[in-house]
């Protein structure tokens, strides 16, 4: 398995992939690619990462630019996606730890909504006050990678439909 950035030959592919992926969730809206679509075409991709194994996209994550409250210069990751045949194979994994390695010399830390139970395992977690408007707190989760405590709202780009980027 090779992790790579995403070429423009993948496009198709990782649209399927996201949208496959997803629609296994119960919160899934079927319109996920659609988010990495509008992320891409606004340039907002820090990272569009593939896991890619004999010639097939097994996987995907995408991260763009976020703020905490005033506080720029952090990154969310998601989606994070792997062909639902090849869950716990450790492409998730793989992909979350290359896209850490490369974050940290970009960003403040990285942040997501997602799984606690998954995502713990990589240093992820809750802080008092870090929210996102409408999901449950527990969900909302921070990796700082300088040590400070992330405070206030997690704004991210319009594409994912919150529509709180100012």
């Amino acid at each position: 398995m090779q992790i790579r950035n995403e070429t423009i030959g993948d496009i198709p592919a990782i649209s399927r992939l996201v949208t496959e992926a997803l629609l296994m969730l119960a919160q899934s809206t079927g319109t996920e690619a659609r988010i990495v679509e509008e992320l891409r075409r606004d340039g907002a991709l820090a990272l569009s990462l593939v896991a890619e194994e004999e010639g097939e996209i097994i996987g995907y994550l995408a991260a763009s630019a976020a703020r905490i409250d005033r506080q720029d210069g952090w990154s969310l990751i998601g989606p994070l996606v792997v062909l639902p045949s090849r869950h716990r194979q450790g492409i998730g994994t793989a992909l979350m730890a290359e896209a850490l390695r490369r974050l940290r010399t970009t960003s403040r830390g990285a942040a997501l909504v997602g799984d606690p139970a998954y995502y713990g395992r990589f240093g992820f977690r809750t802080f008092p006050g870090l929210g996102v408007a409408g999901c449950p707190p527990e969900v909302v989760q921070a990796l700082p990678f300088d040590g400070a405590e992330p405070r206030g709202e997690l704004i991210h780009h319009p594409a994912f439909g919150l529509h709180q980027q100012e």
